[in-house]
């Protein structure tokens, strides 16, 4: 069988981990993001699949729990109280294009 060459981004090298986790493996937000360093010119046309519901929950608790409340008033404590409701409610909105 002939060996066929490798595609131009493919590398020659294994990778690090067979198993994909933060630590070993780049999830595809933080490749994207480093398309995005390397070519100021690329256009991206379909992210909202990196919007999750994961996403947005490491999102909220990644905040500041003593920030100022946002514009609608509601502090970090307030958002919390029903928290997975709330971010499912909100990952739909994304993925429908609603404001409400």
């Amino acid at each position: 069988m002939e060996e066929r060459p490798l595609a131009k981004e493919n590398t020659e090298q294994s990778n690090q981990c067979r198993t994909q986790s933060r630590e070993s493996w780049p999830n595809g937000l933080e490749r994207v993001r480093e398309v995005a360093k390397k070519d100021k010119e690329v256009r991206f046309t379909a992210l909202l699949h990196h919007g999750t519901v994961d996403l947005l929950r490491d999102s909220y608790s990644r905040l500041k729990k003593k920030a100022a409340p946002g514009v609608d008033g509601v502090t970090w404590r307030e958002y919390g109280e029903g928290l997975e409701g709330r971010i499912s409610d909100l990952h739909g909105r994304i993925h429908r294009g609603c404001a409400t």
